[in-house]
This record gives C-alpha cells, sequence and structure tokens, in this order.
C-alpha cells in the first residue's frame, strides 16, 4: 500500500511541477460511462483468458481442481496483490509519464515510449532475462499489451480502461488459473497427461487468446471514443 502512496505522492509532484495540476488526469473517479465501459472490459478480459485454459484442458487433456489449500483470507490477500501488483505498472506507466508524453510529443510517441518500458520491465520476470527467446516472446507481447493499455488511457484519460483489461489478464492468468505453476492459485493442475499437438493447436491454444484479447479490447475502446 505505501508504494501506490508513494507513486500518487510523486505523480501529484510532476503534474503540479509541469502543468500546476492535480491528479485528475488519472481519472481515479470515473463517470458513469467510463465505470460501465472498465467492467465490460475487465469481464471481457477475464473470460477470454480464462478460455485459455478450457483450450487447454480439451486439447491437452490438463485438468484443473480447485485448490485444497484455499481460504477466504487467502483469495482475498492474492486478489489484493494482483490488484496492488497492476495499479502499480498503471502508475508507472499509464499514468503521469504517460500524460507528461502525450502532452509534450502527442499521443502516438507518447503511446510508443510507453509501451516500450513496459516491455522492457517484463524482462526482470523470472527466467525471462538471459533466455533470448523468452527475451523476445515476452517483449513482443507485452509491447502489444502496452500499446493497447496505453491506448486505452489516451482514448479515456482515466487509469480505469486499462486497468480493467490488465487486472482482468493478470488475476486469470497469474491467480486463478496457475500459467506459472509456482506461487498460490485459485485453481491447480491435477493432471497433465503428455499429448503432442499440431502447430495450428499451438496457436489456438498459446497465440489465439492474446491476439483475441487485443482485438476484442480494441474494438470495445474504438466504440467509447466513438461516443464520447
Amino acid at each position: 500500500m505505501l508504494q501506490i502512496i508513494g507513486l500518487l505522492t510523486i505523480s501529484w509532484l510532476l503534474i503540479w511541477f509541469f502543468e500546476k495540476g492535480n491528479l485528475a488526469f488519472l481519472g481515479l473517479i470515473p463517470t458513469k460511462t467510463q465505470f460501465k465501459y472498465a467492467v465490460v472490459l475487465f469481464f471481457v478480459t477475464a473470460f477470454i483468458s480464462a478460455a485459455t485454459f478450457g483450450l487447454r484442458s480439451y486439447f491437452l487433456q490438463e485438468v484443473y481442481i480447485l485448490s485444497p489449500s484455499n481460504t477466504a483470507h487467502g483469495v482475498l490477500l492474492n486478489s489484493w496483490y494482483q490488484f496492488r501488483s497492476v495499479l502499480t505498472e498503471e502508475l508507472l506507466f499509464r499514468g503521469v509519464l504517460l500524460y507528461i508524453l502525450i502532452k509534450k510529443i502527442g499521443s502516438t510517441k507518447g503511446i510508443l515510449i510507453s509501451s516500450v518500458l513496459f516491455a522492457l520491465m517484463h524482462w526482470i520476470n523470472p527466467g525471462v532475462w538471459g533466455n533470448i527467446a523468452q527475451m523476445a516472446t515476452v517483449f513482443i507481447y507485452t509491447f502489444a499489451m502496452g500499446l493497447l493499455l496505453a491506448f486505452a488511457y489516451a482514448k479515456t484519460f482515466s487509469l480505469l480502461a486499462p486497468f480493467a483489461i490488465h487486472f482482468g489478464w493478470n488475476l486469470t492468468q497469474n491467480y486463478i488459473f496457475p500459467e506459472n505453476l509456482s506461487g498460490n492459485h485459485l485453481f491447480i493442475l491435477a493432471e497433465q497427461p503428455t499429448v503432442t499437438i499440431s502447430y495450428i493447436i499451438f496457436f489456438a491454444l498459446f497465440i489465439l487468446p492474446k491476439l483475441t484479447v487485443l482485438l476484442i479490447n480494441y474494438l470495445i475502446i474504438k466504440h467509447y471514443a466513438c461516443k464520447a
């Protein structure tokens, strides 16, 4: 919690220094329309993310069960951890930094710079740095996601839209289902038979859901921009 308070304080100081403004640029108090679209973005993203594991169950015959170690306190604590992690990243990459970049050099360049920094930050994730193939894969997807999130902020001037997408994806991938087998998860992998798959199925399992979440959310944000 202290890191979020610290980031909000730094954001306020920077925006006051550059524009003598306040934290209204974050859009943390949304309009009714912004809130409605944020709810849609969250559930669409979470559903597509969860569908990834449905495909894995079908094609790879993976079996997921509720973790026996789940408790109400644990669920709330892990959900809060994902919430805090996403909000921290949004404040860093789509907050005051992107706002100032948009004002100083324009939306296109600001979105690109923000997305590159967002992608590079994910190289520090465990098992990524030093593995060239992994670094390239992580950079490509997180850069594309960064473009979507920055675009969402640029069209709404509210962190709620990019936060909703980001939180929907991270909560599902990092906590509800075990994309990474380490750590605590709501569901756990109970059985993983050895299955040989084709490149087409590989695309459907690992690439198509990511492309889908980018495309569908882009269209939703475009629709919001047309109505705003």
